[in-house]
């Protein structure tokens, strides 16, 4: 089996090779291809990768290239965890949108779509190379913001699939809060990419006992402040929502907090400079603890289920994907990309059925699936109204003004990635 990983340059690939490394059983991966347009990052995190590979006595090949159209050839799944602009790109979008008195946030409201205008394109070409040097290959993409991105590959006909670690953090939290191991917790979990809710909390399967209330009954206290939520607004919704849904429940305190600490752009470049200097070390063959204070905490092991279950190796019968609507909810249009629980085969995903959304939920869900259908079509065909409109159609800008100053501003700061621009 040959998986790739493009962006495989990332300081966080080490995770993702730990991963690999620990669940050979799972994902039996013979050749690792990491590729990567930064060849002094390609080396460091190569190195480090094929020490761990070592250590834990993994027998695959890792190999390391600049050669796209090389790297993905004859691969049976392609990872895309690219980020175009690097923490360059990403400290602006946290920062202008600030300007307005808006959130700056690199995957939702303003900084969101200068992302995704960034992306698509790019997502979009490396998928047509897959395309061509190997159709059968899945496409897993982990690249933000996840649920366009993911809109695009498939419209384009493309296999892919979209790859979030929120619900897994959520298993592996709930799991050790109810003393029990992470495959005994199923989530009923729905929503779009980063404006998900915890509707259901159930031991053993889709069937299982609902603990949900007892969840937030005996610790809310203790999941609100991972939330940075107040714990009765926890209990009068009597569901847990992603962390990503305090930009809307908390907006303008969360603005506050944000004029006044570094962003975490910056809090990340300075992470990834001292982890650049450790993967230097030859002597270092494990992920450094300093890696789990990067983000993406479960990747790995979720990333590693899906590509067993898509290649047929084994994984999780049921995981969270995002993945075509096609009626699951029904208030939402078939083509959109939702992000629930779904049976997954060597066919792909197949969403599970779920239970009648509270309008509270479903209501924020369709005016953001409108904005993603804004967004992407400003990132397939350019020009500045489409931006407008997608900015304007967000529920975290909604005012024309609003939209107006930051349309210029995502256009100043992001031109040399906007060839319309």
């Amino acid at each position: 089996m040959k998986l790739t990983v493009v962006g495989g340059g990332s300081t966080y690939t080490p995770e993702l090779i730990d991963g690999f490394a620990r669940l050979r059983d799972t994902l039996p991966v013979e050749e690792l291809v990491l590729v990567d347009p930064a060849p002094e990052r390609l080396e460091l995190v190569g190195g480090l990768a094929r020490r761990i590979f070592a250590k834990q006595g993994h027998p695959g090949k890792i190999v390391t290239t600049f050669d796209l159209d090389a790297g993905v050839e004859g691969a049976d799944a392609v990872l895309l965890q690219l980020r175009v602009g690097g923490q360059a790109a990403r400290e602006q979008d946290e920062t202008w949108p600030l300007e307005c008195g808006c959130v700056g946030q690199e995957t939702t409201g303003a900084g969101g779509l200068a992302k995704a205008l960034r992306t698509v394109p790019v997502v979009l070409d490396i998928a047509e190379r897959v395309r061509r040097t190997n159709p059968d290959a899945w496409i897993i993409d982990f690249t933000n913001p996840v649920g366009i991105v993911t809109r695009a590959l498939l419209q384009a006909g493309h296999k892919a699939v979209g790859l979030c670690n929120v619900a897994i953090g959520f298993q592996r939290k709930f799991a050790g809060l109810l003393g029990v191991t992470p495959n005994d917790v199923h989530l009923d979990h729905v929503g779009l990419n980063h404006l998900t809710w915890e509707t259901g909390v159930r031991l053993g399967g889709p069937e299982g006992e609902n603990v949900l209330p007892k969840l937030l009954g005996e610790h809310g206290d203790d999941i609100a402040a991972d939330l940075s939520l107040p714990r009765v607004l926890l209990d009068r919704l009597g569901v847990v929502p992603s962390y990503y849904l305090r930009y809307f429940y908390a907006h303008d305190e969360v603005v506050r907090e944000l004029r006044t600490k570094p962003s975490r752009a910056s809090q990340v470049a300075e992470m990834e400079r001292e982890l650049l200097k450790m993967y230097a070390d030859p002597a270092l063959d494990e992920k450094p603890a300093l890696l789990a204070k990067r983000g993406g905490a479960y990747y790995s092991e979720a990333a590693v289920d899906l590509a067993a279950a898509l290649l047929g190796g084994g994984g999780s019968p049921y995981q969270v994907v995002n993945t075509y609507n096609k009626g699951t909810l029904p208030f939402l249009p078939d083509d959109a990309v939702i992000e629930v629980q779904a049976a997954i085969g060597a066919k792909g995903p197949t969403p599970l059925p779920v239970a009648e959304v509270d309008p509270l939920y479903a209501g924020l869900m369709a005016n953001v699936t409108a904005y993603e259908d804004l967004a992407l079509e400003a990132a397939l065909r350019g020009g500045r109204d489409r931006v407008f409109r997608a900015l304007l159609s967000h529920p975290l800008i909604g005012q024309y003004e609003y939209a107006e100053a930051l349309t210029d501003q995502l256009i100043a700061h992001n031109r040399e990635h906007l060839a319309w621009a």
